[in-house]
């Protein structure tokens, strides 16, 4: 075995390939805007060279950094008002940790000037793994989503000045939807029905009591997923906005939780459907998700006429109509890098520096897999001759889906001489609820079964060397990564797995609590209780048939993928002396500081370089 240090880091600036650009270039999420306070604005950003929370007061253009910490910070929510920030407050990326909140402006309410003091946000509640939040008009009343092993999942109702006042609790996992405009009613997605990936609502009083159920199981069989989507921004409205599949996929529909009606807006659009309400309640800000690309549309309710909102092709990460009526969206597709644009022409929000380097556009390629046509993307260098050392990179979740977006990564390998191809397998979103469902009880292997008909196609089109094929991902992709190696060993050259699953058991035994019940709901049950089923789908079942030379990555604080089962797995690879290298990093599920990820990749890098033999 290797332990991998990596060579050491550039200047910035000095001889910066392309691939490495574009980590380092400027990036911003879509702000979130106080609804009280439009000019009111947190985003995230990499400026720093560490993801961190930002404010942005855009009456004044200025914009200041909220947090500063060693592992960055990404989780951080608004005030309706525009007056606090709350942040989450993690250790080194572990996602176990309790609320903190500041003022917008540093020096409000005593501070002193330029100060910007943190102070807890919801006193009285010990650390957890959050579990959603929403916070009042008046920012005086919050709630607070935890789960922990102990307790499971439980609901706070949060006032200032007074201690947390328990308001839900289950041992399956739960968590805060939203709070109605005059904060008298609570939304909340729950699983009490022990299906973790198909939620079922409930409305609250801040009392607890219950106002409405919304449950799509019949005769102990849950029939659709339901998620909360938002209350009409109307104060005394009851109607909320909330997803379902009652079709088979997502669509959006508007239930008034007072009177129980059910309004199907029935949009007829081929794809997934999300929705938000326009600030005035009149109209929805629709994102449809068809086919790895995705577009907009406003729906006016009163006339239901749905209108096209032009955006370029590609993807759409995140949309928000503000009170003027535009919408502001953050864009990108594969060959061009992420902006956030308004529909009123402008740039909204550009930050300084150098922008990223352009990569290749994604082609489609479906193929004919055992469940069903398998949707693949493609990129592959211009002007390279086949066939091609190509790369397998496979998305986590596994509730996921690649899609016509800017990666990074995937451009990396393109720089180097790579073709790489993407499988939205079955087990992803964006296809329909059945092809995401189908991955239960043979968890990995029915994956790996449609991972292995792109393959072929790959190898038979003349695109991909079978010589030359490297399977990797993270998270969920690391896990089918190292179950590829040990069930198909003779079809890939080298493997390289970041924050894998491992060592299945064991990792359910180590994980988060919310992750425990998305295994018992994948799996049908525990390792005690379904242990063929854990054997069959662990990587570590099948390890000693590994050939390939192995590379992982491992977070030593990660609670998803915990570092235990990982060590178990590697101790079974230098155990028979089989050929792999591991880095560990003082983080979590990932790292949010750019130099650490331009590092891994760069070992990635330099590992199939060495093992390809190129």
């Amino acid at each position: 075995m290797t332990e991998s240090n990596g060579p050491l880091p550039r200047k910035r600036g000095e001889g910066m390939p392309d691939w490495e650009k574009r980590f380092r270039a400027p990036r911003v999420s879509l702000p979130d805007w106080a609804e009280d306070a439009p000019h009111r604005s947190l985003f995230v950003s990499n400026a720093t060279g560490t993801y961190e929370l930002y404010a942005w007061d855009r009456a004044t253009g200025e914009q200041r950094q909220v947090t500063d910490r060693p592992n960055g910070t990404t989780d951080g929510v608004l005030s309706p008002d525009g007056e606090w920030i709350w942040w989450f407050d993690d250790t080194d990326g572990d996602e176990f940790g309790v609320w903190r909140r500041q003022r917008f402006t540093p020096g409000a309410s005593g501070a002193g000037a330029g100060a910007a003091a943190d102070e807890p946000a919801a006193p009285g509640l010990e650390p957890s793994y959050p579990a959603g939040l929403t916070i009042g008009r008046d920012a005086r009343t919050a709630v607070v989503g935890r789960s922990t092993d102990q307790d499971g999942s439980t609901i706070h109702l949060v006032r200032a000045g007074q201690g947390p006042v328990e308001i839900y609790r289950h041992r399956e996992s739960a968590g805060v939807g939203d709070l109605s405009h005059d904060g008298s009613l609570i939304a909340i997605e729950h699983t009490e029905h022990g299906d973790a990936m198909h939620s079922a609502l409930r409305v609250l009083r801040q009392d607890g009591s219950t106002v409405a159920e919304l449950d799509d199981t019949k005769d102990g069989t849950v029939e659709s997923g339901l998620e909360v989507l938002g209350f009409a921004p109307v104060d005394g409205d009851t109607r909320l906005l909330i997803g379902h599949q009652r079709r088979g996929r997502w669509e959006p529909l508007v239930w008034d939780v007072a009177s129980g009606e059910e309004t199907d807006l029935a949009l007829e659009l081929p794809g997934d459907v999300a929705a938000e309400w326009y600030p005035d309640g009149s109209a929805l800000l629709v994102v449809h998700s068809f086919e790895a690309r995705s577009e907009l549309f406003r729906y006016d309710l009163a006339t239901r006429e749905l209108v096209r909102v032009p955006t370029p092709p590609g993807t759409v990460s995140g949309a928000t109509a503000r009170p003027d009526g535009t919408v502001e969206y953050l864009w990108s597709s594969a060959a061009e890098p992420p902006v956030v644009r308004s529909t009123s022409g402008e740039v909204v929000l550009d930050p300084p520096g150098t922008r990223a380097p352009a990569s290749v556009p994604v082609e489609d390629v479906w193929v004919q897999g055992p469940g069903g046509r398998v949707h693949a993307l493609v990129q592959r260098p211009a002007g390279a001759s086949r066939p091609l050392p190509t790369v397998f990179d496979i998305h986590g979740g596994p509730t996921w889906h690649d899609s016509d977006a800017f990666a990074p990564g995937p451009a990396a390998w393109v720089d180097h001489g790579y073709a790489v191809v993407r499988v939205n397998y079955r087990g992803s979103t964006g296809y329909g609820r059945e092809w995401t469902d189908a991955l239960k009880h043979r968890v990995g292997l029915i994956e790996l079964e449609d991972i292995a008909a792109v393959r072929e196609w790959a190898v038979s089109s003349g695109l991909a060397d079978p010589e030359r094929l490297v399977l990797t991902g993270g998270s969920w992709g690391g896990y089918l990564t190292l179950l590829g190696l040990g069930t198909q060993p003779d079809a890939w050259t080298v493997g390289i797995a970041a924050v894998p699953v491992a060592d299945y058991v064991t990792a359910y035994h180590d994980e988060m609590e919310a992750l425990k019940a998305m295994d018992r709901t994948l799996l049908g049950g525990t390792p005690e209780e379904v242990p063929e089923r854990f054997e069959a789908s662990s990587p570590l079942t099948y390890v000693d048939a590994v050939k390939a030379p192995v590379y992982i990555s491992a977070g030593v604080n990660d609670p998803r993928c915990p570092i235990r089962q990982i060590e178990n797995y590697v101790d079974r690879l230098a155990a028979r002396g089989a050929v792999h290298e591991v880095y560990r990093y003082d983080a979590g599920h990932g790292s949010l500081v750019v130099d650490e990820r331009i590092k891994q990749v760069r070992l990635e890098l330099d590992f199939a370089e060495r093992h390809l033999g190129r």
